[in-house]
């Protein structure tokens, strides 16, 4: 578990009493992680931006609770990964945004177009195609599977970690991510196989 240097500690007791500056300054190096958690479970863009900002928001008011008992990023995600799950038990069907397709917005409509000149156009639709078939499988298992991949695979936090943020044991982890990855497996075999 890591510990908290003088600074995040600081920067704790600022946030407790109200200093927005100190608040955006711990929580900045959890952030990118934090939205890329709330994307793979969630899997569009406005959502986890959505959810990421509600998380922040719990994260903020209740930052008086944290205790220590794990590590703050351990913690942080916690409340993420929660956030995302309530969300989707609110709203029970999620969309999905992809980068080949438009996206309306009040001036009109575009596609969201990503450079990469060292790679060539058939490797990039290959990569992409292969993106969207791994994130409708994603999409396609129920919760607490879900959670589970983007936890351990995607984001690569240790089955302690995972452990402490579901509130389970470790044994429990490591038995939920073989089920997970194995009806994943199914799954993408299905796609491959129609």
């Amino acid at each position: 578990m890591e510990l908290l240097n003088q600074q995040e500690i600081s920067l704790i007791e600022k946030s407790t009493k109200g200093d927005i500056g100190s608040f955006e300054a711990l929580i900045q190096p959890y952030q990118k992680k934090a939205f890329n958690i709330a994307y793979r479970i969630l899997g569009n863009v406005e959502d986890a931006s959505d959810v990421t900002q509600e998380a922040l928001i719990k994260i903020y008011k209740s930052l008086d609770k944290y205790q220590g008992r794990s590590s703050f990023s351990t913690w942080v995600y916690s409340i993420v990964n929660n956030t995302c799950i309530d969300y989707m038990r609110k709203n029970k069907k999620t969309n999905v945004v992809y980068l080949d397709q438009e996206i309306q917005a009040r001036d009109g409509s575009y596609k969201m177009e990503i450079a990469d000149e060292m790679n060539t156009p058939e490797y990039l639709f290959e990569k992409q195609e292969t993106q969207k078939m791994v994130q409708d499988a994603i999409n396609q298992l129920n919760v607490d599977h879900r959670e589970i991949i983007v936890l351990r695979d995607i984001n690569g936090f240790s089955y302690q970690e995972i452990a402490e943020m579901l509130n389970c044991s470790e044994g429990t982890v490591k038995s939920r991510i073989s089920r997970a990855r194995a009806h994943l497996k199914l799954l993408l075999e299905k796609k491959l196989n129609a």
